[in-house]
């Protein structure tokens, strides 16, 4: 449910609220009898999370030790919703993308079906896709718009419930042209609201980022191209005034930082890839509902220009924060008149299941469902597995899963792999055992959720090389490679851009730009994943496993394993 400041269950509010007025009343002479009032309830990177387990939040301007307060899970999200379309059933429900995909094994498990069951019964309206809807590839995304359950992945669908409907709801994807031209999902949606004999239209453009091929498989986007969004929202606007949309609003799959000192409702503190498109926005548009980075903003960009008064909004992640934002509306003048948004705390209540049986059934299902799998016992490990890098690049639970997509591709019918690369944005979480060492195959899906395959790729060293420089050449910071056991390499930050690997040796052994090492990866880095071109030109030897069941079958075939040793990498850059 969502509290409220004062009352008995409070309102918990993740920044302070940013408000923009137009005027009074947007014309000489309004009555207030003229001004309706709109609501637009936001979300963004639900990614599944349907069951609240250990999620929470740390209250809104509190001390940096305040206690967190546990939020998210489907019954209470779909209380909170209900809870604020009773507050004005004049309300859209609409979310900025990763709805799905990258998700606990409750939904990711079952292809994401039980997060767009439980969407459907919530009744939201649209959502824009993110670059997680692409993970399972365009024909999957397809089949979770239309419903059905042919096969696109590894996995079955429908095991748990036949005749999967789809979404109820417009998936939107202004910016994603197939090779025809048209869009992979229709651009935008306008939700219509008829008010006292007069129609209000609110117009939601749906965007991904535009540099969604560079961070999912390249097959799922193959022949997909992404534009530019800003450009590709401006040149709506004719399209959506003469369809009669009378406020514009876009849901856009990327963000924004916002810094930790000063007015948070001011946009002059947020950072980041959702800055440079809100610099070239046009005026029209009224509200931007981002998300991406899993931040929690609401501000006015009007502070930054005064010219492009847009209200932009972030709800955090999984689910534990909604978005509220009010429009005020002019109906004679149809001229919106102010508009405000506050980030709410969805609160977990024991009332919630009561008041949402259907969705608490639905989850029940599939938390029977899971039950064995999640809890099945792979292994016992030695202590904690970190996803967290050292000052080199290295983690623990990196090295260990670097280690097991070469044990399970290593054999000369498996490929024959000497090395193995992991990239970090992979790993989605550290592993922590039981008491008794413990782990969980729950544990290890959560880590790996993607259901990439696993594949072995024939690079020369000089390749091998070219991607280990590489690393340091992405536009944001170094993102280090997990290698394999066996396999070791230096670096340097001091010497020059593609000069910067010092070593690299296989068992002890200097790498050999002319020799052909056999290199097992996930698919998504086999096919160019996080821009890594070189391993995508590489001759594929030998498709393998799912990683999460080669991960599964390292653990259980080492009892008691050691936590691998922080030896592979090292950093001889001054610290």
């Amino acid at each position: 449910m969502i509290g409220r400041l004062g009352a008995p269950l409070a309102l918990l509010l993740l920044a302070a609220c940013a408000q923009i007025d137009s005027g009074d009343l947007g014309r000489p002479g309004a009555s207030p009898a003229d001004v309706t009032t709109l609501q637009v309830i936001a979300f963004n990177d639900f990614h599944g999370h349907i069951v609240p387990d250990d999620q929470s939040v740390v209250p809104p301007d509190g001390a940096v030790d305040a206690p967190r307060v546990k939020a998210g899970g489907a019954v209470h999200f779909a209380e909170a919703v209900a809870r604020l379309r009773a507050e004005n059933s004049n309300s859209a429900v609409v979310s900025a993308g990763d709805l799905i995909s990258a998700s606990p094994l409750i939904s990711g498990h079952f292809l994401d079906e039980p997060t767009i069951r439980v969407m459907n019964d919530i009744a939201i309206d649209f959502n824009a896709l993110g670059n997680h809807e692409f993970d399972r590839g365009q024909d999957e995304i397809r089949r979770m718009q239309s419903g059905g359950c042919a096969g696109y992945t590894v996995l079955e669908p429908c095991r748990v419930m036949p005749d999967f409907p789809g979404a109820r709801f417009g998936f939107l994807a202004a910016n994603t042209h197939q090779t025809d031209g048209t869009t992979l999902f229709a651009p935008y949606g306008i939700k219509r609201f008829d008010i006292g004999g007069k129609t209000v239209r609110i117009a939601f453009v749906g965007m991904t980022l535009k540099g969604t091929p560079e961070i999912v498989s390249p097959r799922s986007v193959a022949g997909l191209r992404f534009a530019d969004e800003a450009e590709t929202a401006n040149a709506l606007i004719p399209r959506l005034r003469a369809e009669g949309a009378d406020i514009l609003a876009i849901l856009v799959h990327e963000g924004g930082v916002m810094a930790p000192e000063g007015d948070r409702s001011d946009c002059n503190g947020l950072t980041g890839a959702l800055k440079p498109i809100l610099e070239r926005l046009d005026p029209a548009f009224d509200l931007v509902i981002s998300g991406h980075t899993h931040q929690a903003y609401v501000c006015s960009y009007a502070q930054v220009d005064p010219t492009r008064p847009f209200l932009v909004t972030s709800a955090g992640q999984y689910g534990t924060l909604l978005t509220r934002i009010t429009l005020s509306y002019d109906l004679s003048a149809r001229h919106l008149v102010s508009k405000q948004a506050e980030n709410l705390v969805v609160q977990q209540s024991g009332e919630a299941a009561a008041h949402q049986p259907d969705i608490a059934a639905l989850v029940s299902r599939y938390q029977a469902a899971a039950a064995d799998v999640t809890g099945r016992v792979v292994g016992r490990v030695a202590g904690p597995l970190e996803k967290t890098a050292d000052a080199t690049g290295q983690s623990t639970l990196g090295n260990l899963i670097a280690d097991a997509q070469r044990a399970a591709m290593a054999a000369p019918a498996s490929g024959g792999a000497q090395i193995a690369f992991m990239n970090p944005g992979g790993i989605r979480g550290s592993i922590t055992p039981g008491p008794d060492g413990t782990v969980l195959f729950g544990d290890l899906y959560r880590v790996q959720p993607f259901g990439n395959t696993l594949v072995v790729k024939a690079l020369t060293g000089a390749q091998i090389r070219e991607a280990l420089e590489f690393q340091f050449l992405r536009a944001e910071s170094p993102s280090i490679l997990s290698v394999s056991k066996g396999f070791s390499f230096a670096f340097d930050l001091r010497r020059p851009a593609g000069q910067r690997i010092v070593e690299a040796t296989l068992d002890g052994v200097p790498l050999n730009d002319g020799t052909t090492y056999r290199v097992a990866m996930s698919n998504f880095l086999g096919q160019g994943g996080d821009g890594f071109t070189m391993f995508a030109n590489a001759p594929l030897v030998v498709e393998g496993p799912l990683d999460v069941a080669a991960l599964e079958a390292y653990v259980a075939s080492r009892p008691g394993m050691a936590v691998p040793a922080l030896d592979r990498i090292r950093n001889l850059s001054p610290q």
